[in-house]
């Protein structure tokens, strides 16, 4: 696997007072927006971004892959995203989230950076967010200069119930919440599934407040500044898993020394990357999508894509799928780079990588990337 990539861009200031070192400072809130793969985070970040509460936040976005999508489709951070890539927080790259975080500080501190008055990891959709916690509550350094500022964890209410039966990860991201957003609820199979997904969740953690995106209850104001992380709210089984991880098995069992993703870790989900270095006609894309789901359907977690359209070249079409629903694609009014190929991320469950490989270049004659 290729090393760790990580694009960061910094807003620099010049006239910036150092922190006195004889005076501790006061800790800067760390806020964690989680979710299975295709619950919606991504535009829950957007909306939290237009507000005034996040203008001096930095915001660290994972993604599962070596090549990720979702930080060129965030807006208002230009100056304070990083990108993490190749691993998830809970595996491969959990001691570079601890590099990260201390380095924030170390430039904060030396006034190379603007300050900042928060920081909000957007977690990868599979990632177990145990560790992650266990980083920011129990590292020496690190549970001193930020405080746990609240856990929010997005729910799709049309394939909650199914997600969280299936995945381990899905429901540790379900019981650590303060928040609970349920996305999809506007959608018909996402408002009959609605109150049973809600009583299960309150079987699960009846500490945590669930509101619904699409009534507007996730409100900039309802889901920032949560306060202190309280783990004696949560339900017994969280304070094992951040047991475990403080003694050192999670890293033991879940890292391997060289670098590659654990399989292991998240079971045999896989994300492959198609790409497509010429423009793609709308039919194209259309009879791909219908093949690879009427055919494995079952096997499908998430697609999610930024697509050179050969009808529309100067906009680009933003793609996105959980499981089997397609909601419709959106248009960009320019490209968000200078890369302008179409890519796209399928992310798989017990479906060989290789099906989605020949099927896309069947399609449009392009190799794909497989990342396990």
């Amino acid at each position: 696997m290729a090393p760790l990539r990580r694009r960061v861009r910094w807003a620099i200031s010049d006239g910036v007072t150092r922190t006195d070192p004889s005076r501790r400072p006061e800790p800067i809130p760390l806020q964690i927006v989680t979710g299975f793969l295709g619950a919606g985070k991504t535009t829950l970040l957007n909306r939290l971004l237009a507000s005034p509460l996040m203008a001096d936040s930095v915001v660290i976005v994972n993604e599962f892959g070596e090549t990720g999508l979702d930080h060129l489709l965030m807006q208002g951070v230009e100056d304070g995203m990083i990108l993490m890539e190749s691993g998830c927080l809970c595996c491969t790259i959990r001691g570079d989230l601890v590099n990260t975080l201390e380095d924030l500080l170390r430039r904060r501190d030396n006034g190379r950076i603007t300050p900042f008055g928060r920081v909000v990891i957007e977690t990868t959709g599979i990632a177990d967010p145990a560790p992650i916690l266990e980083a920011a509550l129990n590292h020496p350094y690190l549970s001193l200069r930020y405080e746990l500022d609240g856990v929010v964890t997005v729910i799709d209410a049309v394939n909650g119930l199914e997600t969280l039966a299936a995945h381990e990860e899905a429901l540790r991201q379900a019981a650590v919440a303060d928040r609970i957003v349920l996305t999809k609820t506007d959608m018909p199979d996402g408002a009959a599934r609605a109150p049973e997904l809600r009583a299960l969740l309150a079987a699960l953690n009846p500490g945590a407040s669930v509101l619904e995106a699409a009534a507007g209850e996730a409100e900039p104001s309802a889901v920032i500044g949560l306060g202190l992380f309280d783990i004696a709210a949560k339900p017994r089984e969280v304070d094992a898993w951040l047991a475990i991880e403080s003694l050192g098995s999670g890293a033991a069992q879940h890292r391997r020394g060289d670098g590659a993703h654990d399989a292991n870790r998240h079971g045999d989900i896989a994300a492959v990357l198609l790409t497509a270095e010429r423009p793609v006609r709308s039919q194209t894309l259309d009879l791909f999508w219908s093949l690879l789901r009427t055919t494995h359907g079952a096997k499908l977690l998430r697609l999610k894509g930024i697509v050179d359209v050969a009808e529309h070249p100067d906009a680009p079409l933003v793609m996105h799928a959980a499981r089997q629903v397609m909601h419709p694609p959106v248009a960009l009014p320019g490209w968000p780079s200078e890369d302008r190929r179409t890519r796209i991320v399928v992310f798989t469950k017990g479906l060989d990588p290789v099906v989605v490989k020949q099927l896309w270049a069947a399609f449009t004659g392009e190799a794909a990337v497989h990342h396990g």
